[in-house]
């Protein structure tokens, strides 16, 4: 018998489907000689500190580092779990081969491998690896099984990856709770999560310290177009009144007029990232939210595999493209025009030697029906964007006019657009916010798709030596600071490692630097809400006074770099691709921490973290005044790892060993203020963004009454009044 395991129950139905297994059993499908049975997501997890020694239970930071000898691994301790690994192990140890359906990717195939670890299952194992789950996708996987040993670097480098996750949360955790923290609220630091949240420390302290500069421009008006003076800024009200002085009055000369013709490529397919950058800047949508639907359409057939960091197709695809676009429905103006005809095939789209495991998200051309509307609107984004490929670049005439008052140059241009190409596809979106000054692919600047008409301005027809009166004027201006992350722009940087890059092709080679995995950088940014390092104000991030002084108290730069952490990711990178050896990033791993612990328990400096409530004050330097308002220990977030599936609960729940340190004292201390209950202010707006206790997929929003659930659409109904 022949045992295919899958990640979750629905994506099982369709394996078994396919392949003829029609019979129902408890925990597994059964037919045509296969066992068709799943996990839900991860039943395995490292072990605690305390199951490897039991001394490791208790806080102690003279105990640091931890360091097992051997990493080893258990069942979650979860009744339905250990109900459908009890299942699993049983089919394995009866197996004639099993066939590893897991998701296609390096934390899919780390979950399977370590349910069949656990299972001690000893039979031949194959691997099936496919980008949707349509019917044909699965029937072709199955004919071209792999061997599980062709994926041994993609299992090592998300093994050494949970490792580093681990060993570092946990030794860092401890070690800057024990001696930051006063043993009285436990600070979570994590390889990824730490150097995200010093980004917007470090974004917030730039605004905060900026300084206005004053400088002044001069322009003019003729015939109903304004002209810059191309000298650039003024530094002074003077220097620039002297000029304005010497045009005033002065016939306004064009000295030159030339015109230039340029095309636009259509926009890169989408990769998780850019999906998420664009669903957050056009719909507001979490980098979570998008996430989750894009994995819902992924499982309903209509899209490709969604956690990619690739915009390219391989060439294997360009021949099924006719079908596919065949398929979409409700786009039928866009795609009749391309029937019959022989598509292009570029190389910005189609690259064999850009795709690794998948291709960039394309809908699989399967009619979708019954969708949600936060559905409807990224299905929408993914099905133009991939139609827009197909049609010619966009045509467009820059016309620039120089002129003359005096000795005095200036400047104007202007942009027509002669053929609009693929642009006809990507017009305005449905539900599309309309705040394309922070939106698109491209890092801070406009997306590709509004750029071009926000730049678009139609001149009148000018000719060299005409003359005429013409309107100056001297216009004040400052400087601005930085803009704060949104979760777009986050996402961007932590694509590449916090450097501000807007070229599509050098931000792709920047890309095996970035801090995270497609698949995980929207939990990290979770993680941060949860644990109250940072707050949302409409789609602006800012760290909470916790996240800013837990930053400034980390002088380990390793532990904040998103430069230097991009390089760990790096290498992990490096081990999936069979160049890097896992055994030496375990290694350097432990010695980075040893180095950490030795360093921050040789610190003699007396700075302190007060966790803070959202909008309370903390303090650091000295031990905090006794009206410092504090959240209680019980409110601290206690997670060591920077992944969303952590080994140690938070919120009331302490970590196993940690006990909060009450110091006596001869003079009575006056109680901490308590936690004020939500309520209608915006000074008491904690509650957005944490994690829905109901339905555990959503996230809190506020509406006029009462807080609710990002999915009540889906049908939870979680509702708490303001009063």
């Amino acid at each position: 018998m022949k045992v295919c395991i899958a990640e979750k129950p629905s994506v099982a139905r369709d394996i078994a489907n396919v392949l003829g297994a029609k019979t129902t059993k408890e925990g597994y499908i059964e037919g045509n000689g296969y066992q068709v049975t799943w996990t839900f997501g991860h039943l395995c997890e490292l072990k605690e500190p305390h199951e490897y020694n039991p001394r490791w239970k208790r806080w102690d930071m003279w105990d640091l580092p931890i360091i097992p000898p051997k990493y080893g691994i258990k069942l979650k301790d979860d009744a339905g779990i250990k109900k459908q690994f009890a299942i699993i192990e049983t089919l394995m140890q009866n197996a004639d081969e099993i066939i590893n359906c897991g998701d296609a990717g390096q934390e899919g195939e780390l979950i399977q491998r370590w349910v069949m670890q656990k299972a001690r299952a000893t039979c031949p194992v194959k691997r099936l690896w496919i980008s949707s789950l349509t019917e044909e996708a699965i029937r072709e996987g199955f004919n071209n099984l792999k061997d599980q040993s062709e994926y041994q670097s993609l299992y090592e480098a998300g093994l050494s990856r949970a490792i580093g996750d681990w060993t570092l949360g946990i030794n860092a955790t401890r070690l800057y709770t024990m001696k930051y923290g006063q043993n009285k609220q436990v600070l979570s630091i994590g390889r990824v999560q730490t150097p995200t949240l010093a980004l917007i420390v470090n974004r917030q302290h730039e605004i905060e310290n900026f300084v206005p500069e004053q400088y002044w421009i001069l322009s003019t008006i003729y015939r109903d177009a304004t002209f810059q003076a191309t000298k650039g800024k003024f530094s002074s009200r003077e220097e620039g009144e002297e000029f304005l002085q010497r045009i005033e009055g002065k016939p306004f000369t064009v000295t030159d007029v030339s015109s230039k013709n340029g095309t636009e490529a259509p926009p890169r397919l989408y990769d998780l990232t850019s999906l998420q950058v664009d669903c957050n800047k056009k719909f507001g949508f979490s980098a979570e939210q998008t996430l989750q639907v894009i994995q819902s359409l992924y499982e309903k057939k209509y899209t490709t595999y969604p956690r990619v960091d690739t915009t390219f197709l391989s060439d294997d695809i360009y021949p099924k493209c006719p079908a596919t676009l065949k398929g979409l429905r409700g786009y039928e103006q866009w795609t009749q025009p391309l029937e019959g005809k022989k598509l292009p095939k570029s190389k910005k789209v189609f690259d064999s030697s850009k795709v690794t495991d998948h291709h960039a998200i394309i809908p699989t051309g399967v009619p979708a029906q019954n969708l949600t509307d936060f559905e409807k609107r990224v299905y929408d984004l993914v099905a133009r964007s991939f139609i827009a490929v197909f049609y010619p670049d966009c045509k467009f005439q820059t016309t620039t006019v120089l002129g003359q008052v005096e000795d005095v140059e200036f400047k104007v241009s202007g942009k027509v657009i002669t053929d609009p190409g693929w642009k006809v596809v990507m017009a305005k979106v449905p539900g599309d916010s309309g705040e394309s000054g922070d939106s698109g692919k491209s890092g801070d600047t406009a997306d590709s798709g509004n750029s071009a008409e926000a730049e678009e301005k139609t001149l009148p027809k000018f000719t060299v030596g005409e003359s005429g009166p013409h309107t100056p004027s001297l216009m004040e201006k400052w400087t601005t600071p930085p803009k704060p992350y949104t979760e777009a722009t986050l996402l961007r940087a932590m694509e590449t490692a916090g450097k501000l890059v807007d070229d599509e092709e050098l931000r792709d080679a920047m890309k095996e630097n970035g801090i995270g995995r497609p698949s995980t950088r929207a939990a990290i940014i979770e993680t941060l809400f949860k644990r109250r390092y940072i707050t949302k104000s409409r789609k602006a991030l800012s760290a909470t006074p916790t996240g800013v002084e837990l930053i400034s108290t980390i002088n380990e730069e390793l532990l904040k770099s998103a430069e230097l952490t991009g390089r760990w990711e790096k290498k992990l990178r490096e081990i999936e691709k069979k160049k890097y050896s896992a055994a030496q990033f375990v290694d350097e791993l432990k010695k980075m921490v040893t180095d950490i612990v030795f360093q921050v328990r040789a610190d003699t400096s007396k700075r302190v973290i007060i966790v803070t409530e959202q909008g309370s004050k903390s303090s650091s330097g000295s031990k905090s005044s006794s009206n410092s308002k504090s959240s209680s220990s019980s409110k601290s977030s206690s997670s060591s790892s920077s992944s969303s599936s952590s080994n140690h609960s938070n919120s009331s729940n302490a970590p196993a060993g940690f006990r909060p340190k009450v110091k006596k004292s001869a003079s009575p201390r006056p109680k901490p203020t308590p936690a004020p209950a939500p309520s209608t202010t915006t000074d008491n707006d904690s509650w957005i963004g944490l994690p829905c206790p109901l339905c555990k997929e959503g996230h809190i929003i506020k509406g006029k009454t009462a807080y609710g659930c990002s999915r009540w659409k889906e049908g939870c109904t979680f509702r708490r009044p303001f009063d």
